[in-house]
Order: C-alpha cells, then sequence, then structure tokens
C-alpha cells in the first residue's frame, strides 16, 4: 500500500513538472528571480517554448510535450511493473 501510495506521489510530482514545464501554466508562486534563484526557472512556466524559441523544432513544441510526457509516464508504468510483485493466482480450476 505504502509502495503504491509512493508511486502515486512520483507520478503526481512528473506531471507537476510537465504541467510547468508546458504552456498551460498559469501560476505564479515564486519570485521573478526563477525558482531556487535559477533564472532558467522563471515563475509564468512555458520552458518549452523559451528553450525551442529561435529553433526549428519550435512549431512543434506542444508536440515534443506530449511526446515527452507520454514516454515518461510509460517509463514510470514499466518502473512500477518490474518493483510491484503480481498477485498470485491461486485458482486451480
Amino acid at each position: 500500500m505504502i509502495r503504491r501510495v509512493l508511486f502515486l506521489a512520483l507520478t503526481a510530482l512528473v506531471a507537476l513538472v510537465f504541467f510547468y514545464i508546458s504552456r498551460f501554466w498559469n501560476f505564479r508562486w515564486w519570485d521573478r528571480d526563477g525558482l531556487f534563484g535559477i533564472e532558467a526557472l522563471r515563475p509564468q512556466g512555458g520552458l518549452l517554448a523559451r528553450w525551442l524559441r529561435g529553433t526549428d523544432a519550435a512549431p512543434f513544441e506542444l508536440l515534443i510535450w506530449v511526446v515527452a510526457l507520454f514516454l515518461s509516464l510509460t517509463l514510470l508504468q514499466k518502473i512500477f511493473d518490474l518493483l510491484t510483485p503480481q498477485p498470485k493466482d491461486d485458482d486451480h480450476d
């Protein structure tokens, strides 16, 4: 049970990080100097668009974000499956 709660918390944290990186973040929870004083982590979010600005990949920012989120959550599911034993089937029909 504790393992499941930890994995759910980890998944929620990953989802929050991706939400912050996306263009959909609209909260301003820290100063303009950036999170922990790191200027690249500005409070407005939208980091992926900022990082891709001026590159050939800039028009595909949303697609890159969705693919990265899908791959990260798939990886988390694989790790969860490896670390969680499957219940034994005791049905001997």
